[in-house]
């Protein structure tokens, strides 16, 4: 091989790595990131150090489950989108009701269940008791977490601000033994 052919080889792997690492900017900044479940809040479908993918441009409707930046301390939380703007909620005798319709939510059965418990798994409570709002904002959501005994959620802080969501959790990829797309 010659000095010329060495170069032009050499340069055309520092292209293709250029390009790759340019690719994979690009890809985690604005399409996909991994993130890592940090607390409780969210059990049993996510438990402490799982890894999920967010995808950053998903429509977000409700009850899909969002990563997003904390208002209350320099961190994100990972909750599950209840009301979306217009919505009015209340939870009333352990059921969830938008827009005065019943609301199923099976992601709670597990957690009911296993608790055992002589009391409300989610306290009765109106979107007007908690914000003073009858419904969600514009360009805002209210989010809970699926751990409701155990979750600082939109019952605490208030409404989340789109501007405000990093993504929508897409993929689970660790650990293994849980790996795929959440309920």
């Amino acid at each position: 091989m010659t000095k010329e052919n060495v170069k032009r080889e050499i340069y055309s792997w520092i292209k293709t790595l250029v390009f790759a690492l340019i690719i994979v900017f690009l890809v985690r900044n604005f399409l996909f990131s991994p993130t890592v479940v940090s607390g409780e809040s969210m059990s049993p479908t996510f438990e402490k150090d799982d890894k999920v993918l967010i995808n950053k441009l998903s429509d977000i409707d409700r009850f899909d489950i969002v990563v997003f930046d904390a208002p209350d301390e320099d961190s994100f939380y990972i909750k599950r989108v209840i009301g979306l703007p217009g919505d009015t909620i209340e939870v009333k005798d352990d059921i969830l009701y938008i827009n005065g319709e019943a609301m199923e939510e099976p992601y709670l059965e597990e957690s009911k269940k296993s608790n055992n418990l002589n009391f409300n798994f989610t306290a009765d409570f109106t979107l007007q008791e908690l914000t003073g709002e009858v419904s969600v904002p514009e360009d805002s959501i209210f989010v809970l977490g699926d751990n409701r005994i155990n979750s600082k959620d939109s019952r605490f802080f208030g409404f989340i601000a789109n501007e405000a969501i990093i993504g929508e959790v897409k993929f689970r990829y660790f650990p293994f033994s849980d790996m795929g797309v959440p309920k």
